[in-house]
Order: C-alpha cells, then sequence, then structure tokens
C-alpha cells in the first residue's frame, strides 16, 4: 500500500508541509488490543463505507458498501497481504451492502432485489450491467440493507429486517432470513421472528445455521440484548416482536405472543452491541482454542448513554453450545472517541482474519505469530 501524502496549510509560516496519512492509520491500528501473540495492521485503506465481504477462491476480495451506494473489488497482486488496488466495481446502487461469490458470479444484494455480475473477475474493469436475479423484495429502508451468504446447501440466504424499531408487520417477508436458489427461485421464508440479522455462518461440522440479530431500541440502556441465535431447522420462530432476548417481553407486544413456540437465543450479547458480521473461525493459523469458535463484529451503539461494542468479540462454544462470550479485540472506542466500527469478517486462505469498517473506510488484517 502506497501512502498519499496530503498538505497542511501551516499560516503561521504560510507554507506548505507535507503530513502523512500512514501517521493517523499507524495510531489506529496501534489502539487496538488484542490477546498475545496477534497483531492487526491495515490491509486496505480507502474503502468507502466498507461493510460486507465475500472473497473469492483467486483472493479477491469484493466489499458491500451502504451509505456510499458502491461496490469494490479490492486486489493484493502481489500477494504481500497488503491491497494493491481497490475498484469501483459499480456505483448508485440502492445501500448494497451483502456481496456473496459463487462458481464465478459476484451477488450483490440491494434493499429491494438480489443482481449477479457474471465471471466477475474477468471484467473488474468494465463489469457492464447486472442481471437481476430477483426482484420481490420490500423496498423499505428501515433495516433494509442485506448480509448475504451462500450455505452449505447452496442457497443463497437473505434476511429482511423489520420495517420498524418494533412492530407486528403485515407482510410475513418482513423480520425473516429467507433462502432461494442461487437463480432466484424456490425462494421461501427459512426462519421468523428476526428483527434484523446483518450477519450469519453455518458451523463447519453440524452445518447449522447460527446467526445475529439486533435487539430493539428505546427500552433504556441495558435492554434488550442482542442475540446470537442458532437454527437447527428450518420454520423455527424466534421471538420478534413479542420476546426479546431469553426473557425480555415487549411492552407492546409481548401479551400478543400467544401458543407461539419461541427459540431462545443460543447465547445474549451485549445491549445495543449492534452485532453484525460473524464467522465461524476454520483456519490453520489461530491457536488450537480458536477452532470452530464463532467471532463477532460489534459494530457499536448509537444511542446508549455510555457507548458499547465497538470491538471483535468471541463466543466459544463446546458440543455446539456457547460456554463463553469474551472480547476479542478492542479499541476503536477510546472513552467516548470513537475511531472506528467494526461491520463484518472474513477468512484469508493463510488462516489470518480480515475486518472491514465503515467509520474509517478501512478493512484490516488480523495474524497469530507464535510467540518464543
Amino acid at each position: 500500500m502506497t501512502c498519499r501524502y496530503v498538505f497542511t496549510l501551516l499560516f503561521l509560516f504560510a507554507f506548505f508541509v507535507p503530513v502523512s496519512p500512514c501517521l493517523a492509520e499507524d495510531r489506529l491500528v496501534k489502539s487496538i488490543l488484542l490477546p498475545p501473540g496477534f497483531s492487526i495492521s491495515i490491509y486496505a485503506a480507502n474503502v468507502p463505507n466498507a461493510r460486507s465481504m465475500a472473497l473469492s477462491p483467486d483472493n479477491t476480495l469484493f466489499v458491500g458498501s451502504r451509505k456510499a451506494g458502491n461496490v469494490y473489488a479490492v486486489l493484493d497482486k502481489n500477494r504481500d497481504y497488503i491491497a494493491d488496488e481497490v475498484i469501483t466495481l459499480a456505483e448508485g446502487l440502492n445501500m448494497p451492502n451483502g456481496v456473496a461469490f459463487r462458481d464465478g458470479d459476484l451477488y450483490v444484494a440491494e434493499i429491494h432485489r438480489i443482481i449477479r455480475f457474471r465471471d466477475i473477475e474477468k471484467r473488474l474493469r468494465n463489469p457492464g450491467e447486472p442481471e437481476i436475479v430477483f426482484a420481490a423484495l420490500p423496498r423499505e429502508k428501515w433495516h433494509g440493507w442485506k448480509f448475504i451468504k451462500f450455505g452449505p446447501d447452496g442457497k443463497l440466504y437473505v434476511p429482511i429486517g423489520a420495517p420498524c424499531n418494533v412492530c407486528e408487520p403485515d407482510d410475513p417477508l418482513f423480520a425473516s432470513i429467507t433462502r432461494m436458489n442461487k437463480d432466484g427461485g424456490d425462494f421461501e421464508i427459512f426462519a421468523k421472528g428476526v428483527r434484523n440479522s446483518v450477519g450469519f455462518d453455518w458451523h463447519p461440522e453440524t452445518h447449522a445455521l447460527w446467526f445475529t440479530d439486533n435487539g430493539r431500541d428505546m427500552l433504556g440502556d441495558n435492554l434488550p440484548p442482542d442475540e446470537l441465535n442458532h437454527a437447527t431447522s428450518p420454520g423455527l420462530h424466534f421471538g420478534f416482536p413479542y420476546l426479546h432476548g431469553n426473557s425480555v417481553p415487549d411492552p407492546e407486544y409481548g401479551s400478543k405472543i400467544g401458543n407461539l413456540t419461541v427459540t431462545r437465543p443460543a447465547q445474549e450479547l451485549g445491549p445495543h452491541v449492534a452485532s453484525l458480521g460473524m464467522q465461524f473461525y476454520t483456519g490453520s493459523q489461530f491457536p488450537a482454542e480458536y477452532a470452530n469458535q464463532i467471532f463477532i463484529a460489534e459494530h457499536g451503539s448509537w444511542n446508549r448513554s455510555e457507548p458499547i461494542g465497538y470491538r471483535i468479540s468471541i463466543v466459544r462454544l463446546e458440543n455446539s453450545k456457547p460456554k463463553a462470550y469474551e472480547v476479542f479485540a478492542r479499541g476503536w472506542l477510546q472513552k467516548d472517541r470513537v475511531l472506528g466500527r467494526p461491520v463484518d469478517i472474513e477468512l484469508m486462505e493463510d488462516g489470518s482474519m480480515l475486518v472491514s469498517d465503515d467509520y474509517s473506510d478501512t478493512i484490516y488484517r488480523i495474524v497469530y505469530t507464535e510467540t518464543p
């Protein structure tokens, strides 16, 4: 990565003094605290509003955005684990947060549709117009941005968030996780009662779906918790809008739960931490204690009196059941000063971990080096 130089006018001396943005980047990564043996560096800077990520087998990192409306390809041409180039593949899309790669094609989730760029790695500099895979998604913007990913069944999973803080939507598609074939066929609801999931992954051994879910607002600083959920089969209901966390009935809708069977969270997460991307660690670089454990990007609270989140957490499993919820990386929040907001997690072929940050427009790389 080549650092760009900006020039700051010093009126006292009436001349320009070069200041390297590398200094700011260096301060940022030095603020991140990790367990012993781990280190963090900048993999790519200047990725505006970097959100969800998908890595191709040929090492092209695709990155969606929300506010920017862009989709990017991040290239590491010499395989030194520092990005050489960021290419803007598409602009002006409708909150294209989610990206997924399958059989050479790039899938992008806008609010209202799923689109596909064919043979994308052969046409990075001229991808052309995308194909429309599925165009019948709701158009509401509240919780409308999407994380997407292909499951072990070959289907594309697409969450559809609730169009509100808390409500009983008339359309059954809201507050759900749906799935479809890669051509858009066989569209169906997989899970219900999911307020707003912006990250999920499948257990590498059981192949069951695990997903994060953001809790409702306006119940105070400490209620309700965010959730890590475990979907062992299709058709389960995860409580929204009637029940939040394990035991927080909604003050307006809780009495309407009736005889509904609710699947409780596998793990309650911090209140309002904004848990987004999550990933099972399946690499070989980290110590054995991290194998098949869940890493979660906590974007950070927006209306809590004392901010919380702005970190990477880990949920440790034993026999597919959580036994601990811990902080793995922190420092993006310094007292009340926000330096960054983690969004998504992606593993590289060497087992290192990429973390996107839509606040600082950065993608980090976390590595483990065995200590003496």
